[in-house]
């Protein structure tokens, strides 16, 4: 009996202090301390706005709802595809046509006889200004997601993020070259494409350039595939680009500097030919957070065109009048 009665008492302390413990807990809760490693971007995107060089003086919005990539031919028309559509504006936004298609075409390029290339998941279809198909090749790959296509001469470029290369074609769509392997024998890392974000293009003078966006930098290549310099720097300030895979998209301006654009810090740049920082066109601020794909387009008289697919806009950009 009296064993029964110390085990009652002993179940009853342990019962009183569990109960203080839970009370002091509850109504004496430590505040929380903040994350040191927390990953916050929002120092970053609060750039200097006196590095600006760029106004938006105009924008439009097409009829189609989903965009993903924009092009402008050799008289300043616009073109815009998305998921079964390409749309035809003049240099003022005015609508000037447009046709429907079979599948996401998720980039668009125009050469310079005027034939618009549609990169269609695995392969690339060719029209006319009325729509008329002129041709379709052959699927590169059951992986291949083709990001970007660009023209040099005869060749044409085309960039597929699923493979993770570069492919030279001819006219006809055979395949040349494969280009940005990697080779350590020939110096080329390789490209390292964490999402289908792969962008190319060609400069004014015909040299082949490239983003390799998870190592945050620009590879120049020649026809035949040799790496000849490269130029970018993995930073969360200004001048760098950094997250997985950035820049997502740039385009060329007549005098062969670039023009960038990034998600997570949504932000579009401006670099001299030797790739040094120039400045900004439009910072975190002109964009909806969580913007991704601002795929960008060059007119004759330098504009940076931005299809904005969150707002669904086409935006263009003019540099600052100097007063």
């Amino acid at each position: 009996m009296k064993n029964k009665i110390m085990l009652i008492g002993a179940l009853t302390l342990l019962l009183t202090v569990v109960l203080f413990m839970a009370w002091d807990m509850f109504f004496n809760k430590p505040a929380e301390k903040a994350n040191p490693y927390a990953y916050d971007l929002k120092s970053f995107k609060a750039g200097d706005t006196a590095l600006n060089l760029y106004t938006e003086v105009e924008h439009f919005s097409p009829k189609m709802t989903v965009l993903h990539g924009i092009a402008v031919d050799q008289t300043d028309r616009i073109y815009l595809c998305g998921d079964d559509d390409v749309e035809i504006f003049d240099h003022t936004g005015k609508p000037e046509g447009g046709f429907a298609i079979h599948g996401m075409a998720g980039c668009i390029q125009v050469d310079p006889s005027g034939r618009i290339y549609l990169g269609i998941r695995d392969h690339v279809e060719i029209f006319d200004h009325s729509g008329r198909q002129l041709d379709t090749w052959k699927s590169i790959g059951d992986e291949s997601v083709i990001t970007s296509i660009a023209f040099s001469g005869k060749d044409v470029f085309v960039a597929d993020a699923g493979s993770k290369v570069v492919l030279r074609v001819d006219p006809s769509g055979n395949i040349l070259k494969k280009i940005g392997e990697k080779d350590p024998s020939r110096n080329i890392p390789g490209f390292i494409v964490p999402s289908p974000y792969f962008d190319l293009a060609a400069s004014r003078n015909g040299e082949l350039w490239v983003v390799n966006p998870g190592r945050h930098r620009f590879e120049k290549y020649n026809p035949e595939g040799d790496l000849l310099s490269t130029w970018g720097v993995s930073s969360m300030a200004m001048e760098g680009f950094c997250g997985c895979c950035n820049p997502t998209d740039f385009a060329m301006l007549s005098d062969d500097s670039f023009v960038t654009s990034e998600k997570a810090i949504e932000r579009i740049k401006v670099y001299w030919p030797n790739g040094v920082f120039r400045g900004v066109v439009a910072g975190p601020d002109a964009f909806v957070e969580g913007t991704r794909g601002l795929d960008l387009a060059i007119d004759s008289k330098d504009r940076i065109l931005v299809l904005d697919p969150e707002k669904k806009q086409i935006r263009i950009f003019a540099l600052k009048t100097i007063k």
